[in-house]
């Protein structure tokens, strides 16, 4: 399974997506999910807009590119599975000196918990995570 990181889906909004990404993401084949992480990020960005024309059109974008994850059911929650995955990347982070933003965490134990490889720009940021990581930009 593969697990798209804020930064990818946000990737397709941009009024110039890199066409790496877009290639990327048309051939993927097999499981795609987002998660609750990226969800709340993705609207929170966008609800964060004034109100307007962009802001309008970006919610049209967001909810049609959603429509599929929730019609599948694949925005994976974070959930106490996830959570105490949570706790081990958080902490294993802050040990070895390299604190993590706490979405960044969030997404990665979602991925532990699932087995899944995270699909992000920001490789090392989910460094040492115990997660697998691919950057589109460069696939």
């Amino acid at each position: 399974m593969i697990v798209l990181d804020t930064n990818v889906v946000s990737e397709i909004f941009r009024p110039e997506p890199a066409p790496r990404v877009v290639a990327w993401l048309e051939d993927l084949t097999g499981d795609v999910a987002i998660t609750a992480v990226t969800l709340a990020e993705l609207l929170a960005g966008v609800r964060r807009l004034p109100d307007g024309r962009r802001r309008s059109a970006l919610v049209e974008q967001v909810d049609l590119a959603l429509e599929p994850y929730r019609a599948t059911r694949a925005i994976l929650p974070f959930d106490v599975a996830a959570a105490e995955q949570y706790a081990d990347v958080l902490a294993a982070r802050e040990r070895a000196g390299r604190p993590i933003h706490t979405a960044d965490a969030q997404i990665a134990a979602i991925c532990r918990v699932h087995g899944a490889t995270c699909a992000t720009r920001n490789v090392k940021d989910f460094a040492d995570t115990g997660v697998e990581v691919v950057d589109p930009w460069t696939a």
